[in-house]
């Protein structure tokens, strides 16, 4: 201690001594040694509105800070030196340096080649060619030229390395899962103003793409709400946690105040149905102080359904032993369907797009304190009624599910999913020129969804079945406290910049599941028929949930500009849960400026996903029918004491490694592009196992009498995902009321399956033919079903108060995988390529009111259908594939738009 001591006595007086030396020194040869006052200053918008966080720094790049909450700003700068001053959304500015105090106004640009990013650093923001990792920046007006009215499928016609498709069953039916590069959706993570953002309650069991897997529903949020979009492409896990194995995508909510914006939407396909009505509404307010804002969105949708109906080819009333004249003598008779004789179309049921009914609000709060502290909040409410399609049902005696005493002419039945979401956030954070910035925010996330089966049955209660069912409630609460610090030093150690940042959350969520109606589980006395509701029973009492998990995480990151050229970056985060363990992981990243327009960039990640609360907790029991018993289908919960017995463990986290390497080049204000190679390994992949059948696996039949299948998540194989993505932009003004603006990006990308575990020795036993635990299915759910490549090419041209925006979209094939109940091989259909082309034109009648026409997908292209060997399940009803999607199948769609500004 005393050795201590006398080291820091030392090293004082030693720096006085040179201090005084270096003050006498001075003296004698005439230098001023005193520092030069702060150059100060206040930055607006047009509208006379403060901007907080405006990056502002000498041309030079050696002093840098960000403007407080009520936009003002101090640096150390000599007179007559050029400042650079850049934000989000704004053109980028130079100005001189003057002893008086300087008031800047910065102008909206949407288009901007010079958007920053705060996004995968805690340090400052960086444009393109600055970030060590590859970044999408999506701005609103971007979104709204789509001519699409859901947040994700927005996106998807904008980011090609992002992808969401509506799959018409199961879980699909009401929320549609985002992939980012090739992955699934649980493996991308979602925050909104940085926050995490609560993921959607129940798992997909359904058999096409994220199928087991956890989905963050983002149609829940209002595309009107949003300033922004910001798309990380590079993992993440050890800045943000579990789940950013794949990327980010963090939705920047508005905070203008004074202006709002009604948006009335109105379209159709071509074959006239699919009508879909949208109208939302933004405004923005100020407090009563200088710097506070209250944002808020409401936003209403109305989609009717399609239907792309393809001619039922099956019986309705007569088994097929007997002849066609059997069937069609009933046909006439009950004069509902036309005979087979006749050779018309019978359609069944609806295959096609769901409709939806949206009520959805957003609010986005901020309210300077002081001249450096605000108090901030954010949330929502949305709610989504949406009904799925489901298989008709046809009336022959024999069929399993039919019922003829309730549905005497078969049926249809349909799905009806009520979702509902709730969040709100709150916090409190500092924002200083110098010293260290504070963010401690705390917030909830609420899901809830509620599964109803209409003109359905439970074929054996025989009449007595009624038609309307509740199957249950799944529910997902989140609790998310943060606590974050952050501070930049210039100069540091021989470095242009130091930036210090470091963490912790703390994280509780819950999973529920609640019963349902007890006539939709029951047997029935009629045999021979299949329990429970249609296509789905409701969950049993037995599998009522109400589990909780909590996550404690701590994280730092350092970020440096060790010279102008060259930036390396680094983040360590360790993560425990309650209830399967821990996790360590760590990233490092780095750029180089080979000229000031160029530069290198590159990263390794590895990062984790810790298994779902919904994929840990979840449990289903279906009934099933075999000859005259009554077995029972079941998906066992992982903490299920007879998995043990048979080799089979908890989950545990996937493991990652990404690797992105990439070049940057930018040419002035007019053109830019970006070119990421990656490579992403997964070890211990969480999956969905198969529906193992009982009878046939000796060490199943003892442990689980009265079954016929059980299936549960295991860490079943590993996988390896290879991808180049290319983005460039070139922007061009021709004069003061023309400009010329041109995207194009290029996504290519492969993943494949680089280990297999195959079932445990203890599954094994005792069976001759191999137990697969992931068969070749599911295997293609994850290789093929996606496409492989994207390519999307974007044009606008603006004069004066016209505007026309062309967009292509090319999808590459996917290939989908069955297995016949009969037992014969598998067998695959392969979906060819497909160029989809958008058009808008635009027109300003005044400032204040725009006018839109505009067709997706105008060429009218579909995917290739499937075909005669596949469609068996449904006869020839279902015309497109229900397990895997490029971009649907409603044809050509118009509309019309009409945007009031005030």
């Amino acid at each position: 201690m005393k050795s201590t001591l006398l080291f820091l006595s030392f090293f004082i007086l030693s720096s006085q001594l040179k201090a005084n030396n270096a003050f006498e020194l001075s003296k004698k040869l005439n230098i001023n040694l005193e520092p030069a006052p702060p150059v100060s200053g206040k930055i607006i918008d047009a509208k006379g509105n403060s901007i907080a966080g405006v990056n502002v720094t000498t041309k030079g790049r050696t002093v840098g800070t960000v403007t407080d909450i009520n936009g003002n700003f101090e640096i150390v700068a000599e007179v007559g030196e050029i400042l650079y001053i850049s934000h989000i959304g704004f053109k980028t500015v130079e100005v001189k340096a003057t002893t008086t105090p300087l008031s800047i106004t910065l102008e909206e640009d949407a288009t901007t080649l010079n958007t920053v990013s705060v996004l995968g650093s805690r340090g400052k923001p960086r444009t393109d060619v600055n970030r060590p990792v590859p970044i999408d920046i999506i701005m609103a007006e971007e979104l709204q030229s789509t001519g699409q009215v859901e947040l994700g499928v927005m996106i998807k016609y904008v980011a090609p390395s992002f992808n969401s498709n509506k799959y018409y069953n199961a879980v699909g039916s009401f929320t549609d899962p985002a992939t980012l590069r090739g992955l699934w959706p649980d493996q991308v993570l979602v925050l909104v103003n940085g926050k995490r953002r609560h993921q959607f309650s129940a798992i997909n069991p359904g058999s096409n793409v994220a199928r087991g897997t956890i989905m963050s529903d983002m149609n829940t949020i209002p595309a009107l709400a949003l300033e922004r979009v910001e798309v990380m492409r590079d993992g993440a896990a050890a800045q943000y946690g579990s789940d950013a194995i794949a990327g980010i995508i963090n939705l920047g909510l508005k905070k203008s105040i004074n202006q709002g914006t009604f948006k009335n939407q109105y379209g159709l396909t071509s074959e006239g149905d699919g009508q879909s009505l949208m109208s939302a509404l933004n405004y923005g307010w100020g407090l009563g102080k200088e710097g506070s804002y209250l944002n808020m969105t409401l936003h209403y949708q109305k989609s009717e359904g399609s239907n792309r109906t393809g001619s039922y080819t099956g019986r309705i009333y007569a088994p097929a032993t007997q002849s066609n004249t059997v069937e069609d003598s009933i046909r006439e008779v009950r004069g509902k369907f036309p005979t087979i004789a006749s050779g018309n179309k019978v359609e069944v049921n609806r295959h096609g797009q769901n409709p939806i009914v949206a009520y959805q609000g957003f609010a986005n709060i901020g309210y300077p304190l002081t001249k450096t502290i605000e108090l901030y909040a954010f949330g929502g409410y949305s709610k989504r009624d949406i009904t799925g399609n489901v298989n008709f049902i046809p009336a022959v005696p024999a069929n399993p599910r039919s019922n003829p005493a309730v549905h005497p002419n078969g049926f249809t039945p349909n799905q009806q999913g009520v979702t509902q979401d709730f969040s709100g956030f709150v916090g409190i954070r500092s924002l200083k020129t110098s010293g260290w910035n504070m963010d401690l925010s705390t917030g909830y996330g609420q899901n809830y969804f509620d599964f109803l089966s209409h003109n359905s049955t439970n074929a054996t209660l025989g009449a007595n079945s009624p038609k309307d069912f509740f199957i249950g409630r799944y529910g997902f609460g989140q609790s998310t406290t943060d606590l974050n610090f952050s501070k930049n030093i210039e100069n540091w150690a021989g470095t242009k910049s130091l930036n210090i940042a470091f963490g912790s959350q703390f994280r509780l969520e819950r999973f529920t599941q609640t019963a349902g109606d007890s006539l939709g589980y029951i047997v029935g006395p009629v045999k021979n028929k299949v329990a429970g509701a249609t296509p789905r029973p409701t969950i049993i009492p037995e599998d009522a949930t109400n589990e909780s998990r909590t996550n404690i995480g701590v994280y730092a990151d350092i970020e440096s500009d060790i010279t102008d050229k060259f930036l390396v970056a680094a983040a360590l985060r360790y993560e425990d849960y309650s209830d399967f363990g821990s996790n360590i992981s760590g990233k490092i990243a780095t750029r180089y400026k080979i000229t000031e327009g160029v530069a290198l960039r590159g990263s390794v990640n590895k990062g984790f996903r810790a298994p779902a609360a919904q994929q840990i907790y979840h449990t289903s029991t279906v009934p099933s029918v075999v000859g005259v018993n009554v077995l029972l289908r079941k998906l066992l919960k992982s903490s299920e004491p007879r998995l043990k017995q048979i080799g089979v463990t908890k989950p545990i986290a996937e493991t990652s490694w990404n690797y992105n390497l990439g070049l940057t080049a930018k040419a002035g204000s007019k053109f830019i592009f970006t070119l990421d190679a990656y490579q992403i390994d997964i070890k211990d992949r969480i999956m969905l196992s198969e529906n193992l059948p009982v009878s046939t696996i000796a060490a199943l039949k003892p442990l689980f009498p009265g079954f016929e299948q059980v299936a549960f998540y295991t860490n079943a194989i590993s996988t390896q995902t290879r991808g180049l993505d290319f983005v460039t932009t070139f922007k061009h003004d021709f004069t003061a009321k023309s400009a010329f603006n041109a995207n194009l990006s290029v996504s290519l990308n492969k993943t494949q399956i680089t280990d297999n575990k195959g079932a445990p020795t203890e599954l094994q036993a005792g069976t001759t033919s191999k137990v697969l635990v992931i068969d070749t299915v599911s295997q293609a759910l994850i290789e093929t079903a996606q496409p492989r490549q994207r390519l999307m090419l974007s044009l606008n041209y603006k004069y004066g108060n016209f505007s026309l925006t062309l967009r292509g979209n090319h999808f590459g094939e996917v290939t989908a995988w069955e297995k016949p109940t009969s037992g014969a091989p598998h067998r695959s259909q392969t979906f060819g390529a497909r160029t989809l082309f958008d058009a808008m034109l635009s027109y300003n009648i005044n400032k204040n009111i725009n006018l839109s026409v505009g067709s997706n997908n105008f060429t009218n292209v579909y995917p290739d259908k499937v075909l005669a060997p596949y469609d068996a399940y449904t006869l020839g009803s279902t015309p497109y594939s229900q397990s895997v999607q490029q971009f649907g199948f409603n044809g050509a769609f118009y509309y019309a738009n009409l945007s009031i500004n005030f």
